[in-house]
């Protein structure tokens, strides 16, 4: 994410010559909207971006998402880099730069942010979720949920108080997306895991809507 073409042609190159898959947006707003539809594992993120200021995209981006950020800027001053840094960027890399060093720094990154196995067994209070015998049970009992239902409970529960949207629910739980799918399948689905796991469905405690966004697990 740069406005300079140049810079975001040096940067393609460089990283796709590393065995990187890499694709560019020249504006904060083009930025947040394409990574909506495809988060992507790592973002370079430069600060002086037009129509969106690239600390608000980094301020946006970790109210919904850990998606690790290596800030690009011409910006080198030691208030900017504390600000970058504070609001949630991995790395910081100062104009002019080594493209061999931003590879490097995008490899290093990637290795620190390889979550660890996801544990077999979730507990959340009366909820357990065993993603080996595939079981959600409520006060020890186990509660009757089909394959989707389950998918989408364990995916929730395994990244607690992360915010998804309904199409990034679709991509990464139902993966492909059919024509007879949309975003009302989340919807629905949802609606029928809160009457079944919620003592109150109309106020739910773990499966939580976040207004205009989507849906997030609360542990």
């Amino acid at each position: 994410m740069d406005d300079d073409e140049q810079v975001r042609t040096l940067v393609a190159w460089q990283l796709e010559a590393a065995g990187f898959g890499v694709s560019d947006a020249a504006d904060g707003a083009a930025a947040l909207r394409a990574v909506e539809a495809d988060p992507p594992d790592l973002i370079v993120l430069d600060l002086s971006l037009p129509h969106v200021d690239g600390l608000d995209v980094l301020t946006r981006l970790r109210r919904t998402s850990r998606i690790p950020v290596i800030v690009l800027t011409g910006r080198g001053g030691e208030t900017d880099r504390i600000a970058g840094l504070d609001l949630g960027a991995d790395d910081y890399l100062v104009k002019p730069f080594s493209p061999g060093e931003l590879a490097a720094r995008v490899r290093s990154v990637l290795r620190r942010s390889v979550p660890e196995a996801p544990a077999d067994r979730l507990e959340f209070g009366a909820l357990a979720i065993d993603a080996i015998t595939r079981e959600a049970l409520l006060d020890g009992a186990a509660v009757e949920l089909t394959a989707k239902e389950f998918d989408l409970l364990l995916f929730l529960a395994r990244a607690p108080r992360q915010v998804f949207t309904r199409e990034q629910l679709l991509k990464r739980v139902w993966g492909a997306v059919g024509e007879w799918q949309d975003s009302a399948t989340v919807t629905q689905h949802v609606h029928r895991l809160r009457h079944k796991l919620e003592a109150d469905p109309a106020r739910p405690g773990w499966l939580r809507t976040v207004r205009g966004v989507g849906y997030r697990f609360e542990p």
